[in-house]
């Protein structure tokens, strides 16, 4: 089923006045982290930023690449004690009558700053930027990494498509070119050793990558890659990426549903996309709401290499 996965964000919690490490580090179990909560209803905050959820339960974090790139952006922000959070998930096949009423047929990201409701990608990751409590500090110039990033997820929709060596060998090159740029910088992230809005975006790209690629077609990230898999390493200690990361069965999911759509409903015009994939999570096999979710998050090569590369 198809739910919102809705991060709030309000001014900072003065009552968690603790330290919390640095944006990019992690931090140790049970350090204070900005109110994060997952639950079934969209609760009145300050500020909300309303994520689509699990297409499998309706309850756990989604699929969807917007909703965690924005939540990754809000949870850095909450580690830095601009702004608390609190994460709750809404069945969008049985949203609540609230919900219901403010957005109608609305599907997430939504953000939500103090009654004003941002609905498009664009103005909300512009409303970060600019209205955000330290918003701006993600947002980094870098020309090089912003042309680097472009267009890797349409890599990846045309090799899930169907098994191809050209297609594959497409995404292969453009991860290549990403590997390149981190070995000659040899930092932690794209642009440093903190992370900003690119680190946001290419993360969850890569874990579709990894996770939908080999389901589909048996795609891998080759282990020569060794900078971009130092980079995938460090990602994995994220707590922003771990609170955030689907659960692989989700991602997997949101493919399927994507591929079963157009099949089941073809391109009626009185049905849209996310519509027929909302019917067509209703159709999938009960099975799936009882396996246990699975997060992928090894590394193929050993980890004391990692900090050697970009050296050499």
């Amino acid at each position: 089923m198809r739910s919102t996965w809705c991060p709030r964000i309000g001014q900072a919690n003065t009552a968690a006045s603790q330290t919390r490490a640095p944006v990019g580090e992690g931090r140790e179990e049970g350090e204070p982290r900005g109110r994060l909560r997952t639950g079934s209803v969209l609760a009145d905050l300050d500020r909300s930023d309303a994520d689509r959820a699990s297409t499998i339960d309706g309850r756990r974090k989604g699929a969807c690449l917007f909703c965690q790139e924005y939540f990754m952006d809000l949870f850095l922000l909450a580690e830095l004690k601009t702004i608390s959070l609190k994460v709750t998930t809404v069945n969008m096949l049985k949203p609540p009558p609230d919900f219901r009423t403010n957005f109608e047929a609305t599907h997430p990201p939504i953000l939500i700053d103090n009654g004003l409701a941002i609905l498009e990608n664009e103005k909300i990751e512009r409303h970060i930027m600019k209205s955000v409590p330290g918003g701006h500090n993600l947002f980094v110039q870098d020309k090089e990494v912003a042309s680097l990033i472009e267009n890797l997820y349409s890599k990846l929709k045309l090799v899930l498509m169907r098994k191809d060596e050209q297609k594959s060998a497409a995404l292969l090159s453009h991860l290549g070119r990403i590997d390149g740029l981190l070995a000659k910088r040899g930092t932690r992230f794209l642009t440093g050793d903190t992370m900003c809005c690119f680190d946001c975006e290419l993360m969850p790209r890569l874990q579709h990558i990894r996770v939908a690629g080999k389901y589909f077609v048996d795609f891998e990230i080759p282990t020569s890659m060794r900078a971009l898999w130092r980079y995938m390493y460090h990602m994995y200690q994220l707590e922003a990426f771990i609170n955030s990361c689907p659960a692989d069965q989700d991602i997997i999911n949101h493919y399927k549903l994507q591929q079963l759509a157009p099949k089941q409903f073809g391109t009626s015009p009185t049905m849209g996309r996310a519509r027929a994939e909302d019917t067509a999570a209703l159709k999938m096999k009960q099975h799936e709401e009882l396996e246990t979710p699975t997060f992928t998050s090894t590394i193929p090569i050993d980890v004391s290499e990692l900090n050697n590369v970009g050296e050499q």
